[in-house]
């Protein structure tokens, strides 16, 4: 039966090629059939070891990346979920949005949908579509975010004098981990070698980069304004307070409450020695009161 089928199929296709030929349109057919007509065997398939949720950064450049095996005559298209928008077609780009272009090196499987310059709302569902019938996709989830960071423990800091200020700052979401972390004292660059001594910065870089400040023996004149400012991302502010606290003054201070409750103590006897009084004036009332009512 797929036998008869397959030959009834050839017999029709020599038949519509020849009718092609007879009205110089045999090249244009051929073409555009076998761009319909399925690759014996297995059709395209999509590499499934290629990622398919990226994440970008605002400002910098984004690869989407769809490689596809078997492709044969098809095309590949990159689809916009949010607004069903064709972006790209082939190597052709099909958008008004000059951020927006498809990259594709010959005999290559690879079909690449680039971002320039990347928006908070480009974030979002793409789809890398092959041209079979009916269409086959993939998706690609794309998030774009903001390098972010953050100092443990602000906007406010109190720390008690002669203890140690321990300022920890992260950074997230960087491209890279900082060249730099610039910490800064009410707007001066720290000078870990000034005289005043006992600071100290631990930097560790990474996927989070932290960079620890260290502050001994806190004094008044610690107490401001501190920045952490990394060379790729915003820089954030805690304000640090010193507390002057002394242990022995406060001791003498509950001490000299201690000694004061006696003037407390004499109001409360006169108020006990007046509740009396006050309540056989009022009892005498009363009972007038209803004297004069019977």
């Amino acid at each position: 039966m797929y036998n008869k089928m397959a030959s009834i199929g050839l017999a029709l296709l020599f038949l519509m090629l020849y009718t092609g030929t007879c009205y110089g349109g045999s090249r244009r057919f051929l073409t555009d059939f076998l761009q319909e007509f399925p690759t014996p065997g297995t059709g395209p398939y999509f590499d499934s070891t290629i990622p398919s949720n990226i994440t970008g950064l605002v400002g910098k450049n984004v690869h989407l990346v769809c490689k596809v095996k078997n492709l044969g005559n098809r095309t590949v298209s990159w689809v916009r979920h949010r607004d069903i928008h064709l972006l790209t077609v082939g190597r052709y780009t099909y958008t008004s949005d000059q951020r927006f272009e498809a990259l594709h090196s010959p005999h290559t499987e690879e079909w690449t949908l680039r971002i320039r310059y990347a928006q908070r709302k480009d974030s979002g569902i793409y789809e890398c579509q092959i041209s079979t019938t009916p269409p086959i996709g993939k998706f690609v989830y794309l998030s774009i975010v903001e390098p972010i960071t953050e100092i443990h423990g602000g906007p406010d800091l109190f720390i008690n004098k002669g203890s140690t200020i321990n300022l920890t700052c992260v950074v997230k979401f960087a491209p890279e981990p900082p060249p730099q972390m610039v910490w800064s004292h009410n707007s001066e660059v720290i000078n870990f070698d000034s005289p005043r001594g006992g600071i100290s910065l631990v930097t560790e870089k990474g996927r989070l980069t932290t960079s620890r400040l260290l502050v001994q023996k806190a004094i008044q004149s610690d107490s401001g304004m501190y920045t952490c400012a990394p060379s790729n991302a915003n820089p954030i502010s805690v304000r640090v307070h010193i507390l002057n606290e002394h242990p022995a003054a406060m001791h003498h201070g509950i001490s000299s409450i201690q000694h004061q409750p006696p003037n407390l103590l004499l109001l409360v006897s006169a108020a006990t020695l007046l509740v009396p009084y006050i309540y056989q004036k009022i009892r005498r009332k009363f009972d007038g009161a209803i004297g004069i009512r019977c």
